[in-house]
C-alpha cells in the first residue's frame, strides 16, 4: 500500500513521485494499448468519449444516450430511411403513428432536458414519400 502524503508536500509532487516510482518498478510495462495512438478527440470531455466508445463497442445505439427531446428529433430526421426499409404501407402507418403517439406524450409530460421542438409527422405525407422511394428503386 502506498504511504500517506507527507505533510508540507504538494499533492501534485506527491502524485508525480508515485507515478515515477511505479514506472521505475515497471508497473506500466505491457499495458493494453501500449504503443497505440490515443483516440482522436471529438470535442467532448474524456468521460463522454469513453462512454460513447464503450456503448459502441457493446454494439448499442448511442441515440439511447440523448435526452428525450433530442432523441425524438433525431428519430423524426431518421424516419425516411427507416420507412424506406419497410415492405407494407400498413407498417409505415404503424411506425408513423407510434412516433406521433410518443411525440404527443412528450408534449403532455414536459420532459426534462432541452425543449421539445418536434412537430407531428403527417402520416399521409410519409406514406406518399415511402411510395415514391419504392417506385424509384
Amino acid at each position: 500500500m502506498t504511504a500517506r502524503k507527507p505533510p508540507k508536500v504538494s499533492f501534485r509532487w506527491w502524485v508525480d513521485r508515485q507515478i515515477d516510482e511505479a514506472r521505475e518498478r515497471g508497473e506500466f510495462d505491457d499495458l493494453p494499448g501500449t504503443g497505440q495512438p490515443l483516440p482522436k478527440p471529438t470535442g467532448n470531455d474524456a468521460a463522454t468519449d469513453w462512454v460513447l466508445r464503450e456503448v459502441r463497442k457493446g454494439g448499442h445505439d448511442t441515440k439511447a444516450l440523448l435526452p428525450p427531446a433530442l432523441a425524438l428529433k433525431r428519430e423524426v430526421q431518421d424516419l425516411p430511411d427507416r420507412l424506406a426499409a419497410e415492405r407494407t404501407e400498413r407498417r409505415v402507418r404503424e411506425l408513423v403513428e407510434d412516433l406521433n403517439t410518443r411525440i404527443r406524450h412528450a408534449y403532455l409530460n414536459h420532459l426534462s432536458g432541452p425543449p421539445l421542438t418536434v412537430a407531428l409527422v403527417d402520416a399521409e405525407e410519409a406514406v406518399e414519400d415511402w411510395r415514391r422511394s419504392r417506385a424509384a428503386s
